[in-house]
């Protein structure tokens, strides 16, 4: 919905973002999740952090998509902060 992320070498900022129009969505109560769903990078990491305090006070439960390793992805080329993403949204296989 947002078309785009905070990018301060881009010259995007957050009145570039279409916030206004996602404001006016949430305005009449039906909506019960945002989903933020951003690239894994700095820009991306900017605009989630952004969007989840701006979002905090309509009382809406904001989630973020789970990032971490793709399927076929080799252990050994993967960075920390894709590690520790991937470690924290592990989830329950079986018990």
């Amino acid at each position: 919905m947002l078309g785009g992320a905070i990018s301060p070498i881009d010259g995007i900022g957050p009145d570039d973002l279409r916030i206004r129009q996602l404001v006016t969505r949430l305005a009449d109560d039906t909506v019960k999740e945002v989903i933020i769903a951003t690239d894994p990078n700095l820009e991306g990491e900017a605009t989630a952090t952004y969007l989840s305090r701006m979002l905090s006070p309509f009382g809406l439960r904001v989630t973020r998509l789970a990032s971490g390793l793709p399927v076929g992805g080799d252990l050994e080329y993967a960075d920390e902060v894709t590690l520790g993403r991937a470690f924290e949204g592990r989830r329950v296989v079986s018990e």
